[in-house]
């Protein structure tokens, strides 16, 4: 049976393990000091202080060198029992998509579809990809730009004056699944010849009304899909696309922010009805659609607020 075990390990420890696995180094992966290769066991240092045992061999080998910690329930993602998912999905090659800012007034939509292979998934814990609900922005932010420099993964952004333009036709599920498609289509032809084993997709309709939609458009993928709601909580790929999602619509705030001269606020609460008032004082409706999503309700709060 595979185990995963992790040792935290200070450098004159994993030096000593550099020199002990010399002859049986192999491929180092990025952001980790070496990668050894036994018999039932593969360990891989990362630069961290994190060293990885992997295998059946695993909680052996670990002993020797220190003593044993395994992730807790809530850093790691977990494989929960699930008709829709195959056993052992979580540890599989897969390319999973996911979008945010489709319920905050302001700001744009963002897709993402990212690619984590088996190989990669050991790395992706170790910069502490998970569900970024459990995260901070400021951990989201900095997990990203590490992901960025090597993820295979596909970025859309719809900026509110473009979701103004496509939304009266398409409607937000129609929308979403062109675009969904359109990422993981984009980044299936990056990634060719190499094949995920699947494609998950962070669920937000049924998978029948996902596949009408999808006779729509132009390139549709068909195969190999999955669907799952909380798809972030079933395998990283989803979560990593979850991540790099958020980073980008946090980035693209900060710049509204910083263009209009005072904050401009995700969600669809409160501040956002005063921001989107301060927008229609300044410019009317033609400097709101830049901004915000107008056919939410928060469009007639703020013109109450503006103009009475």
């Amino acid at each position: 049976m595979s185990q995963a075990i992790t040792l935290k390990l200070n450098k004159e420890k994993i030096n000593q393990m550099q020199q002990h696995y010399q002859g049986s180094t192999t491929k180092t992966p990025p952001y980790a000091v070496f990668s050894a290769k036994l018999p039932g066991v593969t360990v891989t240092a990362y630069q961290s202080g994190k060293v990885l045992f992997q295998g059946s061999n695993a909680t052996a080998e670990a002993s020797h060198w220190g003593v044993i910690t395994t992730p807790t329930e809530k850093s790691r993602i977990k494989e929960k029992a699930s008709t829709a998912l195959p056993k052992g999905f979580v540890h599989w090659s897969v390319l999973g998509s996911d979008e945010v800012g489709n319920g905050s007034y302001l700001g744009p939509l963002v897709v993402c579809a990212a690619y984590a292979t088996t190989e990669q998934l050991p790395l992706l814990r170790e910069l502490g990809v998970k569900d970024s609900k459990m995260l901070t922005d400021p951990m989201i932010r900095s997990i990203a730009k590490e992901l960025l420099l090597f993820l295979p993964h596909h970025k859309l952004i719809v900026t509110p004056e473009k979701y103004n333009q496509i939304q009266p036709k398409y409607n937000a599920t129609r929308m979403k699944v062109a675009l969904h498609n359109q990422a993981i289509y984009l980044l299936l032809e990056k990634i060719a010849p190499e094949k995920p084993q699947a494609i998950l997709i962070d669920q937000f309709t049924s998978e029948t009304n996902y596949r009408n939609y999808l006779k729509q458009e132009q390139h549709p993928v068909t195969d190999s899909l999955y669907f799952i709601t909380k798809g972030e909580q079933y395998h990283l790929s989803v979560a990593a696309a979850s991540i790099i999602c958020r980073a980008a619509f946090l980035d693209e705030l900060d710049k509204a922010t910083k263009k209009v001269g005072f904050k401009i606020p995700s969600g669809a609460g409160a501040a956002s009805d005063q921001a989107a008032a301060k927008l229609l004082k300044i410019g009317g409706l033609p400097l709101l659609q830049k901004y915000a999503k107008l056919h939410f309700a928060n469009t007639e709060k703020a013109k109450k607020i503006a103009y009475h």
